[in-house]
């Protein structure tokens, strides 16, 4: 079940990069478009965590949603904004709805992390929602991630702000997420919450979900979808299935230090020859061959078992 519009299933992309750190547009171009094959995407989640865009200047961004808004012209287009500063995010977020995007994910400043004041939290919302006028997306961080996880109180002043739509709802953990649905039904039945835990999504699926926004559907959004349409159908042996191969291949994607993440899907995605180069931009490595080799080994089972 999904929440009007606002949820669905959305592939968070990972942005295609040169040797040099400029951005391969035509690689990113074709990414776009095989993840928006399988007809289970909602649309994208563009300039997240997984598509570096904390490493990407304004102008940047924006080329990524017009990519997109020409690549997907009957999808919706998520634009994520993770600046420390609340005009410098409604800044970014007017460039990337005047390139195409439908609505803005507000990802909270890595300074939050280290604490943050809950008022801060909440203005820094209320700011970007009235100074773009567009709905927002919240992100609900992960359990272990300081302030970037709300707690229930600040998640209840948040929903509060009419602009706000729908949660990506990463906190990799079963009972905050039924926290969080819990507390926006209470509130707000219009927001959709969409699972968000990668290795947790049949877990957060049979419990109740609009949705996801994954960076598992960068590489896998076909089996992102038969999960969520087999879960809804009650298919649950298939779904395990699924699940299980998931689970392997995204503890590797994810596990610690959580920065290699982008850097792993690109070795992933580069040596399946979906895009033309690993790399990412400094000072983030690229992957090593032991580790791109765990991880194939991982995911190999995933690709078989793709309707």
């Amino acid at each position: 079940m999904t929440v009007g519009t606002n949820g669905g299933l959305y592939a968070a992309t990972i942005c295609p990069m040169h040797e040099d750190g400029s951005l391969d547009l035509a690689s990113l171009e074709r990414h776009f478009t095989e993840v928006l094959a399988d007809d289970g995407q909602a649309g994208l989640l563009l300039n997240g965590h997984a598509g570096e865009g904390i490493h990407l200047a304004r102008s940047e961004q924006a080329e990524v949603v017009r990519i997109a808004r020409s690549v997907a012209p009957g999808r919706r287009i998520l634009a994520a904004v993770s600046s420390e500063n609340t005009r410098f995010a409604a800044q970014d977020a007017t460039a990337a709805l005047e390139a195409g995007a439908d609505a803005v994910m507000v990802f909270a400043p890595f300074s939050w992390a280290l604490g943050a004041d809950p008022r801060s939290i909440v203005d820094h919302h209320k700011g970007i929602a009235e100074m773009t006028g567009a709905p927002v997306y919240l992100f609900q961080g992960s359990v272990g991630a300081g302030r970037t996880a709300y707690a229930p109180d600040v998640l209840r002043q948040l929903l509060e702000i009419d602009a706000v739509v729908g949660i990506k709802e990463g906190s990799w953990e079963t009972k905050s997420y039924e926290t969080t649905r819990r507390i926006a039904r209470e509130l707000r039945p219009d927001v959709a919450v969409m699972a968000s835990g990668d290795e947790h999504l049949f877990t957060c699926f049979t419990i109740g979900s609009d949705g996801s926004a994954v960076s598992l559907s960068a590489i896998l959004p076909e089996l992102i979808s038969a999960l969520d349409r087999n879960v809804r159908e009650g298919r649950m042996e298939d779904a395990l299935e699924i699940h299980s191969a998931l689970f392997d291949f995204a503890a590797l994607v994810y596990r610690a230090p959580g920065h290699l993440a982008a850097a792993r899907l690109k070795a992933c995605l580069h040596e399946l020859g979906r895009i033309s180069n690993p790399a990412c931009r400094r000072p983030t490595p690229q992957i090593d061959q032991a580790e791109l080799s765990a991880l194939m080994n991982a995911l190999r089972p995933c690709l078989n078992l793709i309707p």
